[in-house]
């Protein structure tokens, strides 16, 4: 479903407290279906585990460099570098490829392309370059997996694994970088304003489609 909203003037007074809430709402439903880890199988666990790591592990930093690269706001790129510099710098993408081996979720090739038409769709729409939107794009995702963190924690622990160094640096640090996304929104448009026709929610709404294609495998539709 998209979540349309032109808003070619949007003022960080005015506008922040809706934009945030309407992003909230959004993590809230998409944490709202989340599957119980006791409910699900072995097999079904492991998906989910491994359908993440394969758009994450290859994609976020790629993501956020896209976003930097969009940005035109002086002010705005310090706070992206920063989140560069420290997943780079700790290494995230080793974090999570050992909290995914430790229980036994290393992703297989049909996790790979479950995700893969959706993961697209996201990388072309980062590819156009859009400041604003790139920038609420990656707000909306900060904010989500720091909410999921939890959760993927106990599906792994579901699945044996006492791992967890990913998830407890996840569930903290991605605080911080939401909000400082949103407010990097706001500095964005000052200097590079959203066109009066553009979908400020656009690449949210993709975003939403790949995390829907994690946490619903797909490949269970396609053999229906």
């Amino acid at each position: 479903m998209s979540t349309t909203l032109l808003a070619p003037q949007l003022q960080a007074g005015s506008d922040g407290p809706s934009i945030q809430l309407r992003v909230a709402t959004m993590i809230d439903e998409l944490i709202a279906q989340l599957p119980s880890p006791a409910r699900m199988t072995s097999e079904e666990r492991r998906g989910i585990l491994a359908r993440y790591t394969a758009v994450l592990e290859g994609n976020f930093i790629y993501w956020m460099t896209a976003t930097l690269l969009a940005v035109h706001s002086e002010e705005a790129r310090p706070i992206l570098i920063d989140n560069l510099t420290e997943e780079v710098r700790d290494s995230h993408p080793v974090m999570l490829r050992k909290f995914t081996m430790a229980a036994n979720a290393f992703p297989k090739s049909e996790d790979t392309l479950a995700v893969h038409a959706n993961v697209t769709k996201l990388r072309l729409f980062l590819g156009k370059l859009q400041g604003v939107q790139s920038l609420l794009t990656m707000a909306f995702f900060e904010g989500l997996i720091q909410r999921m963190m939890p959760y993927l924690a106990e599906l792994a622990a579901a699945q044996g694994s006492v791992e967890k160094e990913y998830t407890d640096v996840h569930g903290v640090c991605d605080v911080a970088h939401s909000e400082g996304l949103f407010q990097a929104v706001f500095l964005e448009n000052s200097l590079n304003p959203i066109s009066a026709d553009a979908n400020l929610f656009e690449g949210v709404d993709l975003l939403r489609d790949v995390v829907y294609s994690i946490i619903q495998d797909p490949t269970k539709n396609l053999a229906a």
